[in-house]
């Protein structure tokens, strides 16, 4: 079994707890990371690129000008792809880019992020986390001592960079006032544990989570 420590909100060590070696110890694959960030960036985008054909743009009621004796070429229609203003040939038009992928390959890319967070000391497991009343000051504090911003500089102070993955929590208890506190921390977002998904957890610098987190991420992932 792998051991995570745990920490408090002023990131000092009060404890520790037992994790499983298959999600939190497993080997890296970075090939798996590409493979689902791929469809996960497949699946974002909106294909709403859209060009109209010769039969969508106006004009073209007559020839452009006589069959015969004016030296040119014959034309039917000003709505042909050679006139300005004329339709476009073989444009892009609205369509989804998504495509599925086997569940085992996601399960697996989010074994090995866990696994690459954990190794390099970046994933916390934090007890008491939460805040009393809605302050994004507050936050700002508390995750620049958790999760201070590796590329800033010494004399730029930052709110952190994290993705805090946690319950919804209910409207006025201390998860959910951590949840509203952070909206407008540039460099942290709050998830629930069901939208935990690959890319975020890998644009983030800190993974942090909860004890019942973990348990749940055992319950989900291990064995699947």
């Amino acid at each position: 079994m792998a051991n995570l420590l745990v920490y408090n909100t002023n990131r000092e060590e009060v404890g520790a707890i037992e994790a499983s070696d298959q999600i939190f110890a497993a080997e890296v694959k970075p090939h798996l990371f590409y493979e689902v960030i791929k469809w996960q960036m497949a699946k974002r985008r909106s294909g709403t690129a859209s060009t109209k054909g010769r039969n969508e743009v106006s004009g073209g009621g007559q020839k452009p000008y006589r069959q015969k004796g004016t030296g040119r070429a014959r034309q039917g229609s000003r709505r042909a792809p050679n006139h300005v203003g004329g339709g476009t040939v073989h444009g892009p038009r609205p369509r989804s880019y998504a495509y599925r992928i086997n569940k085992k390959l996601k399960r697996a890319a989010l074994r090995s992020a866990l696994s690459l967070r954990a190794q390099q000391g970046r994933l916390l497991v934090i007890r008491g986390l939460g805040l009393d009343a809605v302050k994004t000051k507050h936050a700002a504090a508390m995750f620049h001592l958790l999760a201070p911003n590796l590329n800033e500089s010494k004399r730029q102070i930052t709110s952190g960079h994290a993705l805090v993955v946690a319950a919804p929590g209910q409207s006025g208890d201390s998860l959910h006032n951590l949840k509203l506190s952070v909206r407008n921390l540039p460099k942290v977002n709050y998830l629930p544990i069901e939208g935990l998904n690959l890319y975020d957890i890998l644009n983030h610098q800190y993974l942090i989570l909860r004890e019942p987190e973990i348990r749940r991420l055992e319950e989900l992932l291990e064995n699947s």
